[in-house]
């Protein structure tokens, strides 16, 4: 997991520009974004990439291992910078943004969800989820209520206290979502949300993520589960890193 900037530099920042989204744009706005590994021989893990996610969207990204997806992500999460292209997050343009306004950008506006889940052993439900509050300007007095009410949010207020080798695999994921949610994120990212969970497991995390999508945030997911893309409310395919097909899942 990359680390998202020292905690000092975010809250410092997180004034310095508008971290408040435009409800009027798009929650994403590509246009002609790439990404190009090397120098002498080039290796374009993104072809330039026109695309618009709107507010309030549930779409999935699906396609096989080295398509590009984690790329896409990873541009899309504020992780990486492009090699070309402009990208618009809820109507900010991110090109020209220092890394310390990116951070704070990051933190303010995304929510991060992971396949490995990424919590700290040693660290309760409630610690893992805090801790995220440490990149924007949450009261150091607010973080554990809030940190309680994004678990409980998830359905594992009786879990608080628990630490994370106690927890099924379930549960670890459903702290790594309160996680994504503790700073009120308005886009949720997620990167094979379910590879590590058994069926009715992954079933329980994705009617999580449909009822967060019903609640009104942005979902995108990163799945090469065909079961998990058809519960999104659009697919897209990408491969070789470009987007081959883009579409509305059958009624």
């Amino acid at each position: 997991m990359r680390l998202l900037g020292r905690p000092r530099t975010a809250t410092a920042t997180a004034t310095a520009i508008d971290t408040r989204p435009d409800t009027a744009a798009p929650a994403i706005r590509l246009r002609g974004v790439a990404k190009t590994y090397g120098d002498s021989v080039a290796v374009h893990a993104l072809h330039p990439t026109d695309l618009v996610v709107e507010q309030g969207e549930f779409v999935a990204v699906v396609g096989p291992s080295g398509s590009g997806k984690s790329t896409l992500l990873n541009l899309i999460g504020l992780l990486d910078r492009p090699s070309g292209g402009t990208y618009e997050l809820a109507g900010t343009d991110v090109s020209a943004l220092s890394e310390s306004e990116r951070t704070a950008l990051r933190g303010r506006r995304i929510g991060f969800v992971f396949q490995s889940f990424h919590l700290l052993p040693h660290r309760t439900a409630t610690e893992n989820v805090a801790l995220a509050q440490l990149y924007v300007t949450t009261d150091r007095k607010e973080r554990p209520r809030r940190a309680a009410q994004a678990l409980r949010r998830v359905g594992l207020g009786h879990r608080l206290d628990a630490l994370p080798p106690t927890m099924s695999g379930g549960e670890r994921q459903r702290v790594a979502i309160a996680r994504a949610l503790v700073n009120r994120p308005d886009l949720v990212l997620c990167d094979e949300p379910t590879g590590n969970l058994d069926s009715a497991t992954s079933d329980r995390v994705m009617g999580l993520l449909e009822q967060l999508h019903a609640e009104g945030l942005t979902v995108v997911v990163i799945t090469h589960d065909p079961a998990v893309a058809e519960r999104s409310g659009r697919i897209i395919t990408i491969r070789d890193g470009r987007l081959l097909c883009d579409r509305r899942p059958a009624a």
